[in-house]
């Protein structure tokens, strides 16, 4: 079963390809995917990575959180659900 992390406090040279290289080897990486800030392109300091196997991101849990990465300590955790705002369903 698929399962996916957060992983915060990242330098904002971090790149998808960084994250990649820095949770392969713990498993499958199956997405990786940084957040952007849609009006500058500059990543927004978090993103998300899934793994194939609940297993293999559990360890990536426990080896990763609070690691130093390019000079800050990252945080990673199981992403949770993302709520629906309801913005973009809006209808005038």
């Amino acid at each position: 079963m698929e399962k996916k992390l957060y992983v915060g406090n990242l330098s904002y040279k971090v790149t998808e390809d960084d994250l990649k290289d820095l949770f392969k080897e713990f498993g499958a990486v199956t997405e990786v995917s940084l957040i952007t800030d849609r009006a500058t392109g500059r990543s927004r300091g978090f993103g998300f990575v899934e793994f194939s196997s609940s297993d293999d991101a559990d360890k990536a849990i426990k080896s990763c959180n609070g690691k130093l990465v390019q000079g800050r300590k990252i945080v990673v955790s199981e992403a949770r659900p993302r709520k629906n705002s309801g913005h973009r369903s809006r209808q005038y």
